[in-house]
């Protein structure tokens, strides 16, 4: 196995262990919920300020968008599940792209070097929308990592945004975007690099 399989298998096994962290920390904060404990206790306020910061943002989503609030629990954990399944496929394409360049520099590959530069260019804007839209949820504007996220991206997005209205509160825009670029990535991978 190359370095890079064994990057991915470590950062894997972190989603897929911060997934299952967060989603035992919301069991055991409707098992609380359900038993009835003083919500001012030690057990119930360590517990609320472990999955507040996941929990709140879903719970204040749902609200806005006049659906029950007592689903936010089961929301986070799928919210969770497919941003986790997301990020690997992002870092498994830039590892994809990284191997690529290594082996084309060896056999003198020109094609194909050009074909992964441009999957990996096209696989880190595609990170930064992720990290944009992971950030956009429960970072203040002011902070200086999403507004520079917010300055790299936006001269994609902003247009398809013009294009396609939200539905209700949720921008669909980054989604229809990053359909789009992996398009654009299978293509190249199709054409110039084989």
């Amino acid at each position: 196995m190359t370095i890079f399989g064994q990057i991915y298998e470590l950062f894997w096994y972190a989603v897929a262990s911060a997934i299952l962290l967060l989603v035992a920390l919301i069991l055991i904060r409707t098992l609380v919920n359900y038993a009835d404990l003083n919500p001012f206790g030690w057990p119930a306020r360590t517990v609320r300020s472990l999955t507040d910061p996941f929990v709140n943002p879903v719970r204040r989503g749902l609200v806005r968008a006049g659906l029950e609030p007592k689903l936010a629990p089961l929301l986070t954990i799928l919210i969770a599940a497919l941003l986790g399944w997301f990020a690997v496929q992002l870092v498994s394409a830039v590892l994809f792209t990284l191997n690529g360049i290594v082996v084309s520099l060896q056999t003198g590959a020109v094609i194909s070097l050009v074909g992964y530069v441009l999957y990996g260019l096209l696989a880190v804007f595609s990170l930064l929308i992720f990290m944009r839209i992971v950030f956009s949820w429960g970072v203040s504007s002011t902070n200086r990592v999403l507004r520079f996220l917010i300055r790299v991206t936006e001269p994609v997005l902003g247009p398809f945004r013009r294009l396609i209205p939200p539905l209700g509160m949720f921008d669909i825009s980054p989604i229809v975007v990053l359909l789009l670029i992996n398009l654009f990535q299978q293509a190249i991978a199709g054409t110039l690099i084989r």
